[in-house]
């Protein structure tokens, strides 16, 4: 996640950015929330800080050039705050160096730790750290889950696997819950998942409607992934998953209009492309963003007020805004 410093009002509680950088051969890339790995294992560096809410800006980007993820998390209450950067090679120490000389001409820069990090095999601990979960008119487990579907809920099977979106992130379930609230009054024809990571919001989607899904992705491995994922729930024949920039492929051309586009992205791309978004949405049709934190819900609002869309809902689940907005018919 990229949440740039400065952008709202008032200090964050937790913050967490992801560099959107260039891919890096032989390992996964970070890119938006998702985290692309491959199956090989590897050490991975971690450059930290002890810092003040203060320094939190100027350390962010002092490691941005130098590492795939950089975070950020601390206390709203005037506690210490700790800033910490992922990089896949060894760190350039001079570089660093020079970026806190820049960064703090006092010399008053905070001392970094410097840390290997072992390689994990994240996706096998994630299975088995996954228990089903209730999401609104969804129940979401993995194969590993052998018990029966609560009633009145719709399954879902996802394993932890290299693509983002489980349910349990807070912009997930919300667009989960919104999706599975519009189905009291509205049956969409046709629905674009944008951003699609593991596929469950169009796969969701499919299940709950029965209609045809375009799910696209810039990630070449979250569109395998969503295929994959919409077969094992039987809807492969309805989601039709491609890794796709955007709204410029064919395949979402030629699909439009929709009557319900989901955006589970980030708060900046979600806002450069709300005129695509407004272009290839059918008169009446409804919009489902996410993946912003609650201080950058307005300017996302305001743009897609400004092609004509207005709020119909909003709700927040651990500092996660997701909005509902119509297209007028």
């Amino acid at each position: 996640m990229r949440l740039r410093p400065h952008q709202g009002q008032g200090r964050r509680q937790i913050g967490n950015r992801v560099r959107e950088g260039r891919p890096q051969e032989g390992h996964g890339q970070f890119r938006g929330k998702r985290v692309v790995t491959t199956s090989a294992q590897r050490f991975l560096w971690s450059i930290a800080f002890r810092t003040t809410a203060a320094e939190v800006p100027f350390l962010e980007a002092c490691l941005e050039p130098l590492c795939e993820s950089v975070s950020s998390f601390g206390d709203e209450d005037g506690g210490p705050w700790r800033v910490e950067g992922i990089a896949v090679d060894e760190p350039d120490r001079a570089r660093l160096k020079a970026a806190l000389n820049a960064a703090f001409p006092g010399g008053d820069a905070p001392v970094p730790v410097i840390d290997l990090i072992p390689p994990r095999d994240w996706l096998t601990e994630n299975i088995f750290e996954f228990p089903p979960l209730p999401v609104g008119r969804f129940f979401i487990h993995g194969s590993h889950f052998d018990g029966p579907v609560p009633g009145g809920l719709i399954p879902l099977l996802l394993d932890a696997g290299t693509a983002f979106g489980s349910g349990e992130h807070g912009s997930t379930a919300g667009c989960l819950t919104c999706i599975g609230d519009l189905a009291r009054k509205h049956r969409p024809g046709r629905v674009l998942d944008m951003g699609c990571g593991s596929g469950i919001l169009g796969i969701a989607a499919a299940k709950l409607w029965n209609v045809p899904v375009v799910a696209t992705d810039i990630d070449a491995e979250a569109a395998r992934v969503t295929a994959l994922n919409a077969a094992q729930n039987g809807v492969g024949h309805l989601v039709t998953a491609v890794a796709a920039p955007g709204y410029n492929a064919p395949i979402v051309r030629q699909a439009a209009p929709y009557d319900l586009i989901v955006e589970n992205i980030l708060a900046r791309p979600i806002r450069r492309l709300s005129r695509d978004l407004a272009q290839h949405l059918a008169p009446g049709g409804i919009c489902v963003l996410s993946g912003l934190v609650v201080r950058d819900a307005q300017f996302v609002i305001t743009a897609h007020r400004r092609q004509g869309l207005r709020l119909v809902r909003h709700m927040t689940i651990n500092g996660w805004r997701t909005l509902v907005m119509a297209k007028p018919r």
